[in-house]
């Protein structure tokens, strides 16, 4: 496979991956990150960072719209709803296994 292909399916993975979280507002974050380490905070996270490494204006805002398909406290104020203790807790004894964006530290 020649390396425009591999963009190119990788990009529209990333839109269908970005496309089912959109519809799938019922999903919260924080059960995202207990599961598998990452949510759409961190997929605006890796946008965002790899719009800077291209010298992109860009902000942590921007890059959440992009994501959520609206603005974050738009999507706060509709779908997202108080995290439980336990939820809280599986937050805390996940840590080691979340998403680290090496380039916005």
């Amino acid at each position: 496979m020649d390396e425009q292909t591999r963009i190119e399916l990788e990009a529209a993975a990333f839109r269908g991956l970005v496309s089912h979280l959109q519809k799938r507002t019922d999903v919260q974050n924080i059960d995202l990150m207990n599961l598998a380490g990452f949510c759409r905070n961190c997929l605006s996270k890796w946008y965002l960072a790899e719009a800077k490494t291209r010298g992109l204006e860009m902000d942590y805002d921007d890059a959440r719209q992009e994501v959520y398909g609206m603005s974050y406290s738009a999507w706060k104020d509709a779908h997202q709803l108080p995290a439980s203790e336990a939820q809280k807790k599986a937050f805390q004894e996940s840590k080691d296994g979340h998403a680290v964006i090496e380039e916005l530290k």
